[in-house]
C-alpha cells in the first residue's frame, strides 16, 4: 500500500481542527460580548446571526472543510489501497490541500468571495482530476 498520500490526508484532516479551534476561539467571546443566551428553541443560524461577519466566517469556513473535503479523502484513500498514492497522485492531493487552506485563509480572513470561488473551483478541478485518476485505477 502507498501510504505517502495519506500525509496530505492527514495535514487537511489537522488543518480543519486548526480551522475548528479559531472557529471556538473567535465565537464564544463574540458571544459573551453580545451576551447571546443559549436557548435550545432557537435555531443557531439565529443565535449566531448577530455574530459580526468576521466571526461567522470562520464557522462558515469550518462547515466547508466538513462537506467537499470528504470526497478528497474518499479518493485519497481508495489511492492508497489501491498502491497508487505516490507520484502525480500525491502532487495532485498536496495541490488540493494547499488551494483548501489557501481558500480557508480567504474566507477567515478577508472573505473577498470572488477569489474565494476561483480557490474553491481550482481545487474543485484538481479533485475532478483525482478523482478520475483514482476510478481508473481502481475499475
Amino acid at each position: 500500500m502507498t501510504q505517502t498520500i495519506l500525509a496530505p490526508v492527514m495535514a487537511l484532516v489537522l488543518w480543519s481542527l486548526v480551522m475548528w479551534a479559531w472557529l471556538y476561539v473567535t465565537r464564544i467571546p463574540a458571544m459573551r460580548k453580545a451576551r447571546i443566551k443559549l436557548d435550545p428553541d432557537v435555531p443557531s443560524g439565529t443565535l449566531t446571526q448577530s455574530l459580526p461577519p468576521q466571526v461567522r466566517w470562520k464557522a462558515d469556513n469550518y462547515n466547508h472543510l466538513m462537506e467537499q473535503p470528504t470526497l478528497f479523502y474518499a479518493t485519497a484513500l481508495a489511492l492508497a489501497v489501491a498502491g497508487s498514492g505516490g507520484g502525480l497522485n500525491l502532487q495532485l492531493a498536496w495541490a488540493y490541500v494547499g488551494l483548501r487552506i489557501a481558500h480557508s485563509l480567504v474566507q477567515a480572513l478577508i472573505n473577498v468571495i470572488l477569489l474565494r470561488w476561483a480557490l474553491f473551483m481550482a481545487s474543485s478541478l484538481v479533485l475532478v482530476v483525482l478523482a478520475v485518476r483514482a476510478a481508473m485505477r481502481v475499475f
